[in-house]
């Protein structure tokens, strides 16, 4: 009965896949003005070399972006832009990966990062946050944050203000900030930002992804009148590297990957919202908005306390070293 009920749900994931790629193959086709839209524009994807990062660097270099990967491995990258390069073929040409050295739990290298944009690109149209770490142990970035929350929210915020004014002058442009659906168990504890009284990796993580909204939200409020506009989104469940700090048992190891082959999207269907808040007509001169599968989707009042999101840029801003 058990073997029965298990095979019935596989192939109803199977189901649930074949139409998933139908529409995700449907959409990529019917993106030839949101191509148009990207030829030429100059994007930023952090943690490009794999999973969602890779996979939104591949479809805008389709679309004949000019797309900078921001990664910690710059050995990792290089390899993931051949990659990419050799798949797309014909399709890459008259676009452009530029790989750059990125790595979000050093402050140090965030500022790096920023300088050399700032130095030689004279414009820049998206910004895309993609980069994450997921449910680690208890661990420190080299500014003694904790890693989750350092990582996810602190680093992409540093890079975010350092770059603001490029993005402004490039205007209309957009920033797109990745979160997660897991942000429904976070809480802003003010009192423990940096997990030192408690640390929990579930709860650590979705508080980055809550602290992700309400900085988006922030933000959004903060660029009112600029022409940039930043939105923030879930991809879903996706078969990405980003559990590689969630322990399987061997002998469940077949079994979940039956499952998330029949139920969790591939980094392409992932990416399909990131790259549709980059590229879309329909999405220009939106702002301060949460989306999931390319649609507007109602927060939790937690993640539009606006008073929350105010203190939480205040004390980000001492943080990362933007004020004294």
């Amino acid at each position: 009965m058990a073997a029965a009920a298990l095979l019935a749900a596989v192939l109803g994931g199977g189901l649930l896949l074949i139409a998933r790629r139908y529409l995700t193959g449907a959409g990529r086709a019917s993106r030839g003005a949101a191509a148009a839209l990207m030829r030429g524009k100059t994007v930023i994807v952090t943690g490009a070399n794999s999973g969602l990062g890779r996979a939104t660097a591949a479809e805008l270099l389709r679309m004949q972006a000019r797309v900078i990967m921001g990664c910690r491995d710059r050995g990792r990258a290089e390899q993931a832009a051949r990659e990419i390069r050799a798949e797309l073929g014909a399709q890459a040409e008259g676009g452009e990966l530029v790989i750059r050295e990125l790595d979000l739990a050093s402050l140090r290298s965030v500022r790096s990062f920023c300088q050399r944009v700032l130095q030689e690109e004279p414009r820049l149209d998206v910004l895309i946050n993609n980069a994450g770490i997921f449910q680690c142990p208890y661990m420190k970035t080299e500014d003694g944050f904790e890693m989750q929350f350092g990582v996810n929210h602190l680093g992409h915020f540093l890079l975010t203000n350092l770059l603001l004014g490029l993005l402004k002058s490039s205007a209309p442009s957009r920033i797109v900030v990745v979160s997660s659906r897991l942000y429904k168990y976070g809480e802003i504890n003010f009192e423990d930002l940096n997990s030192e009284i408690s640390y929990n990796k579930s709860f650590g993580y979705s508080r980055s992804k809550l602290a992700n909204i309400l900085f988006t939200r922030e933000l959004a409020r903060r660029l009112e009148g600029t022409e940039v506009t930043v939105n923030v989104l879930h991809p879903g469940i996706v078969r990405t590297n980003l559990g590689r700090y969630i322990n399987i048992p061997l002998l469940a190891k077949p079994l979940f990957n039956l499952v998330s082959w029949a139920f969790f999207k591939t980094p392409l269907e992932g990416a399909q919202t990131s790259i549709y808040l980059a590229s879309s007509a329909e999405v220009e001169g939106v702002s301060g908005k949460y989306f999931g599968d390319c649609k507007e989707e109602e927060l939790l009042p937690k993640a539009m306390d606006d008073l929350v999101a105010r203190k939480l840029w205040d004390i980000s801003e001492v943080m990362v070293g933007l004020l004294k």
